[in-house]
């Protein structure tokens, strides 16, 4: 079968895919960015890409005729005052195209929203999910509460939390009671859900056998993890507190923090259905599901990231847009040198960032993160996905790539800093040579005072970076 895959970039999307291919389907899988998409080479003669931006409904018209079914998998997080207009306008642009096509069955992970009152964002998931079913095709949505994973927002906060605090004061919305599913289980409710007839036109609420709070969850982690936590609540934490809160001990973006604790102080408990045995699903339990994701984290399997979303960042359109690095009107600090063996200078250079840190001066780049951190900024605390692959569109640290190829010998970031201006860095190695090139294009005079106060310390940093990188 011909499957569409909308969201193949992001958390769900990524896992999705090999499943589907993996039952012998055709996949084609909708980016806005093809340069964002780098899909395993072992997936490529099942696939095929097309680029589609569900908010101009001109590009629309690449989506096949042809095509069976359908995975509606697009969310935001973004607290934009436009925010629930944009998706249901995304969701409507979706249902008018794939209603003319073939379609039997869409499919839409949504969010648990059995309550009258909702936050924004759950609000926002149930206007799409009442969009899109009432398209000229069978629609079953999937409503999931928390999800445990490598790499999913949730489980990053609960290990940031845990791993990070011995001592919590926390906000009076740890006691809300929750439902967690592990994403292995998402992927089968997915997965065994496509051209089921008993899930036609429903929806169901998917969770884990666990009814638990936020503070259980987080006390759960702690007893696998064999440390000690105590957590006391707060009743005068606001959400604003909270939110702050939440920014500056974990992982996550502000935005990101906002939405999370406007949802989290919903319930997210599913409702009775049948569909664990529709699908011969037997969802694992919370704990089973931590192990599991412990174990991916510690053998570095993890799949994807909601970090590498572009919503963990600052960065706003499409990297092709920012991959020629502009020269006009910018400073420029380039430094060469040749590297002692081609292939230790390729592994340092696609291992950079994260644990292994930026091989000269760590302490200036942490106090820089951290200085970024407090004006609101990504910092450092996103680290990376993997420890010795960048792919496009991948987060390292306050950096989003924008190009990555080994063999070529090119590895292209982007600052999502705090900056007045824009600023790339560039590794180039050509011949016997690694070039390391920073470029900032100021913006006003700020822009240009910023410059000269950080440049006396590039010679410290980048030389010393440069002869780390080149040197066995």
């Amino acid at each position: 079968m011909k499957i569409l895959l909308t969201g193949a970039t992001g958390y769900i999307g990524k896992r999705l895919l090999p499943a589907l291919i993996k039952e012998g389907h055709h996949v084609v899988c909708c980016v806005r960015d093809k340069n964002r998409f780098s899909p395993p080479t072992s997936l490529l003669k099942s696939l095929e890409i097309i680029e589609v931006d569900f908010l101009d409904s001109k590009t629309l018209v690449s989506i096949p005729n042809d095509i069976d079914a359908a995975y509606y998998l697009m969310h935001s997080m973004s607290s934009s005052t436009q925010y629930e207009t944009l998706e249901k306008l995304s969701a409507m642009h979706f249902k008018e195209r794939i209603s003319q096509t073939k379609c039997e069955h869409v499919l839409y992970l949504s969010g648990i929203i059995n309550q009258d009152t909702l936050s924004q964002h759950l609000a926002s998931r149930k206007a799409v999910e009442e969009e899109l079913a009432t398209g000229s095709y069978h629609f079953t949505a999937l409503r999931a509460g928390i999800i445990i994973g490598s790499g999913s927002a949730s489980f990053e906060i609960i290990r940031d939390l845990v791993e990070k605090l011995p001592v919590m004061i926390t906000p009076r919305w740890l006691n809300t009671k929750c439902q967690p599913i592990g994403v292995q289980d998402v992927i089968s409710f997915l997965t065994k859900s496509l051209f089921k007839k008993e899930t036609y036109d429903k929806n169901f609420d998917i969770g884990g056998p666990d009814i638990l709070s936020y503070k259980e969850m987080l006390l759960g982690y702690a007893h696998i993890r064999g440390l000690r936590r105590w957590i006391g609540t707060l009743p005068v934490m606001t959400p604003r507190l909270s939110s702050y809160w939440l920014f500056f001990v974990t992982s996550t973006s502000y935005k990101l923090a906002v939405a999370l604790v406007n949802s989290m102080k919903v319930e997210v408990i599913c409702r009775e259905s049948n569909i664990n045995q529709i699908l011969n699903i037997t969802p694992i339990s919370y704990h089973e599901a931590l192990k599991r994701t412990l174990l991916k984290v510690v053998s570095n399997q993890i799949v994807s990231s909601w970090k590498d979303s572009l919503v963990s960042g600052r960065f706003k359109t499409n990297i092709s847009e920012f991959l020629t690095v502009p020269s006009f009107g910018c400073f420029k600090d380039e430094r060469s040198k040749e590297y002692e063996d081609l292939q230790t200078c390729k592994s340092k250079l696609w291992s950079i960032g994260g644990d292994t840190g930026w091989y000269y001066a760590d302490w200036l780049w942490k106090i820089r993160g951290f200085i970024d951190k407090l004006a609101g900024g990504v910092g450092l605390r996103r680290g990376r996905t993997h420890l010795d692959q960048i792919e496009a569109g991948d987060a390292v640290d306050f950096w989003r790539v924008l190009y990555s190829n080994r063999q070529e010998g090119r590895l292209l970031l982007f600052a999502e800093m705090r900056l007045p201006g824009e600023a790339w860095l560039e590794f180039k190695i050509c011949g016997k040579k690694l070039t390391q090139t920073a470029t900032f294009r100021p913006k006003g005079l700020w822009g240009r005072i910023y410059w000269w106060s950080v440049y006396p310390f590039h010679g410290a940093i980048f030389e010393g970076m440069l002869r780390q990188l080149t040197t066995i």
